[in-house]
């Protein structure tokens, strides 16, 4: 009933658009429509946890589902004065504003779709729709350089995407030549994994990684990232961030379930360790050299995807546990922090960090806004993201990988200086006279105070909803 009507949510408000005039009361309909779909996936957690067998789905699921909704009730609270303030701006026309809040709940809805079909074959088309979709809201101001980013947003994912396929129809290949049965199905190839045959379960594994891992984000094939993130509507970067670069996560995790099964744990640990170093030794290389703002927040980005990765190769229950809290903690702050950048971008009419200055006194709501998610972005305590990179450092120096816990840390700490130094000089300073101080509209300030209940919250003391999915995760992957 509740994963019913959570898919149904995002599918109503895009029909919705066909009959609603007014961008004012999409965006009120949307708001209503999130927080309907957030209630139920907090409703679908807790009969999960007082009853594992009630849903058609586990609790890796659930956890994926319970973070796209927030983010996406967040996103659509900060989106009605976004879109408006771009209309302002003669950026977009209010005819054009139209089309963004069906687009939004398409997106939605496919990301939704990727965590709750059984199919890997589905899994594998929902993906797709993420990606064909969410390419219309990157190149939604359709100029030079909004249109460029779209493409190669999908041109590489496509590569990606097809590479995911071929690991697809191998695991699939696996499972008829083991057993005999046609099937897709997570469940079923879950249960036979440990009859499948092991050297056609490596190599399809490496197309998933790669395949999937490029729409994640992973170094080296993040190319992509950058641009989309620099270009998209600041509310679709905290989704492209958030949640989708996790929806790809999710798939490379569900075929690492049944490849552990196979293989055992070393084989797709070690990939993962691979491409999470990879990620982080070169976010900390490029963030070092940036000038555009969003584009920073894009390549911690891949940083933090990076530790995720690093998270679940070293494995174990604290470092599984940190990694999946990682990923939570990451896609409310990032949220948090690209509406908060978004503001400042539409004030400042530009990215470029060096020609904005006083972002404090000219948005002093969004400027403290910023100025908290910076800290808990790298990893300042008392944030919920020091509490899960913690766990994972300490996941790495118990079970025997301290270089690599050390090798971590210096790319944390690398790229903590890079980014307190660059948003100090945002942030601080005196604002050019030109630039009228901004007051955000009400839903926005909720936006930003929803997001910072979790980022503090959970510095302290895991939400008992999200401690119980996570754990739900720890038995099936039987640790």
């Amino acid at each position: 009933m509740e994963l019913t009507i959570i898919l149904a949510v995002p599918l109503i408000l895009s029909a919705a658009g066909l009959f609603v005039k007014k961008n004012e009361g999409l965006a009120n309909l949307n708001c209503l429509g999130y927080l309907l779909s957030l209630i139920f996936s907090i409703s679908a957690g807790y009969r999960f946890l007082s009853a594992p067998g009630s849903l058609s789905v586990d609790g890796l699921s659930l956890f994926f589902v319970f973070t796209i909704s927030t983010v996406a009730f967040a996103a659509a609270l900060y989106s009605g004065g976004y879109i408006e303030h771009e209309i302002s701006r003669n950026l977009i026309t209010k005819e054009k504003a139209r089309l963004y809040y069906p687009l939004f709940n398409l997106f939605v809805f496919a990301m939704l779709l990727v965590t709750t079909v059984n199919n890997l074959g589905l899994m594998w088309v929902a993906i797709e729709i993420t990606t064909l979709v969410s390419a219309f809201l990157v190149g939604f101001h359709n100029n030079k350089n909004s249109v460029e980013a779209a493409w190669k947003y999908i041109i590489i994912c496509s590569v990606g995407i097809t590479l995911a396929l071929l690991g697809t129809i191998l695991f699939s290949y696996a499972f008829v030549f083991s057993t005999g049965a046609k099937s897709l199905n997570w469940t079923e190839l879950f249960s036979a994994a440990s009859r499948l045959n092991p050297e056609i379960v490596k190599i399809a594994f490496i197309f998933i990684i790669i395949g999937y891992g490029t729409k994640a984000g992973l170094a080296p094939m993040h190319t992509w990232l950058p641009d989309a993130h620099s270009q998209a509507l600041s509310p679709i970067s905290a989704l492209l961030s958030g949640v989708l670069l996790k929806t790809s996560i999710y798939a490379i995790l569900r075929y690492g379930l049944i490849a552990d099964k196979c293989l055992g744990g070393s084989y797709v640990s070690h990939l993962l360790i691979l491409f999470g170093m990879l990620s982080l030794l070169v976010s900390a290389g490029l963030v070092l050299v940036q000038k555009d703002i969003k584009r920073l927040l894009a390549y911690s980005s891949i940083e933090h995807i990076g530790i995720i990765a690093l998270g679940f190769g070293i494995g174990g229950p604290i470092g599984t546990y940190g990694a999946l809290l990682h990923m939570f903690n990451h896609a409310v702050t990032k949220s948090l922090l690209f509406f908060g950048v978004g503001n400042i971008v539409n004030v400042y009419g530009s990215r470029n960090i060096r020609s904005i200055r006083g972002a404090l006194r000219a948005l002093p709501f969004s400027g403290l806004m910023v100025t908290a998610g910076i800290f808990a972005l790298a990893g300042f305590p008392p944030f919920s993201i020091f509490f899960s990179e913690m766990m994972i450092l300490l996941a790495a120096f118990s079970r025997g990988y301290a270089v690599l816990g050390c090798a971590m840390l210096f790319f944390i700490v690398i790229i903590f200086g890079a980014v307190i130094y660059y948003f100090s000089q945002v942030l601080f300073g005196e604002k050019p006279k030109n630039i009228v101080p901004y007051k955000e509209p009400l839903p926005g300030r909720l936006a930003f105070l929803f997001l910072l209940v979790f980022i503090l919250v959970s510095g302290w003391a895991v939400p008992v909803l999200l401690d119980g999915l996570i754990r739900s995760v720890l038995i099936l992957k039987g640790i």
